[in-house]
């Protein structure tokens, strides 16, 4: 089971005394990274300036278009912590050395991550062999790279068949529009552009059969967390509070904030958000989460990386990279 000492916990948490003064003194600060694009419900408490309040500190929020991205701003130190950073660029990242953890489970989906065929080619599950020899986009190192590892896996479709380029999920969808690319992998906005052109091979249940789970992170420096325990566990409090409230509720005024948030109009983020699972603290605590099955699969995932030559080298477990400190915290609190 992945699990943090509640003294280890503590003491960070009491380290966080610091942070927590300089904050009342109008000095504290915390920048997260998040992403455009992708409705979640975390957007309506950081409209309505839930965090700021329940930090006590000033919040600044920068968009990012990968997960990869998210890593390197949290190494050079100028993001705190990373809502909703997929899985499989966490895993790149610790497994290349990065000291990071994950505080929570961002949201779980299956149907809003995927690849796309153009229609053109007319290529659908029963037919993907016929995808050998030709050229994708995908954005390396993201849970979009891992899906399609593990499809063209299943599919008997070689790599050093194919072309792949490198390219985010809104340039992937542009190039799919453009004839540049025969399919296109990614998530959000840039999925939705891309079924505009072409056609998925699985379904959500179809690759969760196959065990290709599909779920992003909320991770932090772990200097930052053990600095900052009472900061982190108050974050992912207000989190689990604006899940809750949409599980709820599901109003059409949070909806209308998500999407303001997040860049779409309502119905595009009507759409994504029906895809998306948010569990709540309970659930992340046990044994589907981070009780027992999380750790497994991110070795899974990195198994796969390393098979495909993506990194050079797993860890031999990423128990230690998962750090439930502040989710108990939260719970204790009174978190959902």
């Amino acid at each position: 089971m992945i699990k943090k000492t509640a003294c280890a916990f503590v003491a960070g948490a009491v380290m966080a005394v610091s942070a927590q003064t300089a904050a009342a003194d109008g000095h504290g600060e915390i920048t997260v990274g998040y992403f455009l694009e992708w409705p979640m419900p975390f957007l309506a408490a950081k409209a309505s300036g839930a965090y700021d309040e329940a930090l006590g500190m000033k919040v600044n929020w920068v968009s990012f278009e990968t997960g990869t991205a998210m890593s390197a701003a949290m190494a050079s130190g100028d993001v705190q912590l990373s809502v909703s950073q997929g899985v499989p660029p966490f895993v790149v990242a610790t497994s290349g050395g990065q000291d990071i953890q994950i505080v929570d489970v961002a949201v779980s989906y299956s149907d809003n991550d995927n690849c796309v065929v153009a229609e053109a080619l007319e290529i659908d599950k029963d037919s993907a062999g016929e995808l050998a020899g030709k050229k994708v986009a995908v954005p390396l190192g993201t849970a979009a790279h891992y899906g399609f590892l593990r499809q063209m896996d299943h599919f008997g479709v070689d790599l050093a068949s194919l072309q792949i380029v490198d390219m985010a999920p809104p340039e992937g969808a542009a190039a799919l529009s453009q004839g540049a690319v025969d399919f296109a992998c990614g998530w959000g906005g840039g999925l939705s552009r891309m079924k505009e052109y072409g056609n998925i091979l699985l379904t959500g249940d179809e690759k969760q059969e196959l065990g290709i789970l599909v779920f992003d992170v909320t991770s932090a420096p772990a200097s930052y967390i053990a600095e900052n325990g009472d900061v982190v566990a108050k974050f992912v409090g207000v989190t689990a509070a604006a899940n809750a409230d949409w599980k709820a509720n599901q109003s059409d005024e949070m909806l209308a904030v998500i999407a303001e948030q997040s860049g779409m109009d309502v119905e595009a983020a009507r759409a994504s958000i029906s895809g998306f699972k948010f569990p709540s603290i309970e659930e992340q605590l046990s044994e589907a989460w981070f009780g027992g099955n999380a750790a497994p699969f991110m070795k899974g995932v990195a198994d796969v990386f390393v098979e495909a030559g993506s990194i050079d080298s797993a860890l031999d477990s990423y128990a230690d990279t998962v750090n439930t400190g502040p989710l108990e915290a939260a719970a204790a609190a009174g978190g959902s």
